[in-house]
């Protein structure tokens, strides 16, 4: 829960400073931050990824996972979700005080909470109590909350409360699986999402998009895998 927690403060900080100062940092200090969090982002998941003792099994992981991803079309479905969330606050009503803080509060917790960085994160914590891939979401959401309370006000700040029970649940069931995983199963499924995060770093640093939320079965399909053939 450790990584959970220290997300849910940078969001607080980075949504009280936002709605003291508003949008003041300028460009390209942002960019020089997003570019410092991505090439960690990039090392963190290069160096889960090398866990790995089969880049066979690591590769089936990704191809079935990747399939299945694409077939349910994960990412399309994330995507709906947020829209349709989103559209329950009229755009109206962000002249009301009221409906700006609703505004605020929906549109954080989703970008906070709607990712595969968010269940990746809480998963490696939740497995191996490694909250490093939650640190670096905790930058960014702190960053993001700054700027988004800048125009959308203390909403923002609020949307900690959803990112403490969303991650946190997701950390607590993640601990409570790890009772009926073996070692070799963790380690494949920590390789797996090792590379999702290098992918996410990818991303951070514009160089590819990468549909990480259609490879997340690929996590849940390492264990089984390894079940099969180790």
């Amino acid at each position: 829960m450790t990584g959970t927690l220290i997300n849910t403060a940078t969001v607080v900080a980075g949504g009280t400073l936002g709605t003291l100062l508003g949008n003041r940092l300028p460009a390209r200090v942002r960019n020089t931050v997003m570019d410092a969090l991505g090439l960690t982002t990039i090392l963190i998941g290069l160096k889960m990824a090398f866990e790995t003792s089969n880049v066979l099994l690591l590769l089936g992981s990704l191809l079935l996972g990747g399939i299945a991803g694409e077939l349910l079309d994960i990412d399309a479905a994330l995507n709906r979700l947020a829209r349709r969330l989103e559209d329950r606050v009229s755009p109206g009503a962000e002249t009301a005080a009221g409906g700006r803080f609703a505004r605020g509060f929906v549109t954080a917790s989703l970008v906070f909470c709607v990712g595969p960085m968010t269940i990746m994160g809480s998963i490696q914590d939740g497995l191996t109590g490694d909250y490093s891939t939650l640190a670096i979401k905790a930058m960014l959401d702190g960053f993001a909350a700054l700027a988004f309370a800048s125009s959308l006000g203390t909403g923002v700040t609020f949307s900690a409360l959803v990112v403490l029970a969303y991650q946190g649940s997701i950390t607590l069931a993640a601990a409570w699986a790890q009772a009926i995983l073996t070692p070799a199963m963790v380690a494949e499924m920590t390789a797996t999402g090792g590379l999702l995060i290098f992918a996410i770093g990818l991303g951070l640093l514009e160089l590819k998009r990468v549909r990480v939320a259609n490879l997340l079965p690929a996590i849940f399909v390492a264990p089984l895998l390894v079940a099969l053939f180790l």
